[in-house]
C-alpha cells in the first residue's frame, strides 16, 4: 500500500491508507496548483 508521495514544489505528504493519501494530494492540488488535477491512479503512480 503506498500511503506518501512528494509534490514536486517539495510537500512531503502522508495518508494511513491510499484513500486518505489521495484526499490529501487532490486538496494540496486545490489549494496551491489549480488547474493540476490527477485521477487516483496517477496520483498512487507517483507514491510510495
Amino acid at each position: 500500500m503506498k500511503t506518501r508521495l512528494t509534490c514536486p514544489c517539495g510537500e512531503a505528504m502522508k495518508g494511513t491508507d491510499e484513500d486518505e493519501l489521495v484526499e490529501k494530494v487532490r486538496e494540496h492540488l486545490k489549494e496551491n496548483h489549480p488547474g493540476h488535477d490527477y485521477s487516483r491512479d496517477e496520483i498512487l503512480f507517483m507514491a510510495f
